[in-house]
């Protein structure tokens, strides 16, 4: 069978295919994202040791100790273990909490966007208000109110991601629902739901994309934050933040009982916000235009 004949312009001369280069921000990102992801799932099927398991002859011993890579915390818990362990509860957290706000944020934006009047204006400033408040005092006071655990982390997360959600969503909504197709959709008789579901939301999604990345991260912090003062995971569970709350009276002792978990939550939080910059990047219209010039 014969090749296509490659595509022509008017004029007759070859028009050349676009390619659209992966920003490095994108590489890196998803290297450093797909790391602690991997770390997470191998919790699941592979630890170095049983993460509960309390060994008083281990207790405080440091780095490089055979059977202990990483050192042992003051009740004899291998270090490795409970970081591989923790990778998988802050995930999990942030993962459902920013899955949940981001479902619900973009459902009360794009209503809020196809609102009118002074039903808009209501919506958009009780979005901004909630906007406006702290979300980790937010996350703290409901947390507070709430039985302490993982279920209380990703209740108090929702709350505080869902406005910055429905903010994402109002304004980049609103500016697809003035263009002329959208008019010519009412004018044709589709409904408000199917012109929101079918024209707004598929143009909207890279915005989404990209603020899903940066809501894991600011998750993992929020998480991180609970666990350290008492109102996330609880023992026996393990979390980064529940690691650096336990480790904080042993720092004179024992500092790397502070530096591991805390690198664990850098490496996470800097791989999903370099990997959103990546994604903004590689999803931005304009490098399609450029790279077809």
């Amino acid at each position: 069978m014969a090749d296509p004949a490659p595509l022509t312009a008017a004029d007759g001369e070859a028009v050349p295919a676009v390619r659209r280069h992966l920003p490095l921000a994108l590489i890196i990102g998803g290297v450093l994202v797909g790391l602690v992801v991997g770390v997470a799932l191998l919790s699941y099927i592979w630890t170095p040791h049983d993460p509960a398991r309390i060994n008083v002859r281990s207790r405080l011993v440091p780095p490089g100790t055979p059977g202990f890579p990483l050192g042992a915390d003051r009740l004899g818990r291998d270090m490795l273990t409970q970081i591989i362990v923790g990778a998988r509860t802050s995930l999990y957290v942030s993962i459902v909490a920013t899955l949940v706000a981001l479902v619900v944020g973009t459902a009360i934006g794009l209503a809020t966007a196809a609102a009118s009047g002074a039903r808009q204006s209501v919506m958009s400033r009780a979005v901004d208000v909630g906007v406006a408040i702290p979300g980790i005092l937010i996350a703290l006071v409901i947390a507070t109110a709430l039985e302490p655990g993982n279920t209380a982390s990703i209740i108090a997360i929702v709350i505080w991601f869902i406005p910055i959600a429905a903010r994402v969503t109002i304004g980049p909504a609103r500016q697809i629902l003035a263009l002329d197709y959208v008019e010519a959709a009412y004018a044709y008789g589709r409904s408000r739901t199917y012109v929101l579901f079918r024209h707004v939301l598929p143009n909207i999604s890279p915005i989404l994309i990209v603020q899903a990345s940066i809501m894991f991260a600011s998750g993992i912090l929020a998480e991180a934050a609970l666990s350290f003062l008492g109102i996330g995971a609880q023992p026996p569970t393990a979390s980064w933040g529940r690691l650096l709350k336990e480790a904080q009276p042993m720092i004179d002792v024992a500092p790397g009982l502070m530096v591991f978990p805390g690198a664990a939550i850098m490496v996470a939080v800097l791989g999903f916000n370099i990997l959103g910059d990546g994604l903004r990047a590689w999803l931005d219209p304009r490098q399609l235009t450029q790279a077809g010039h």
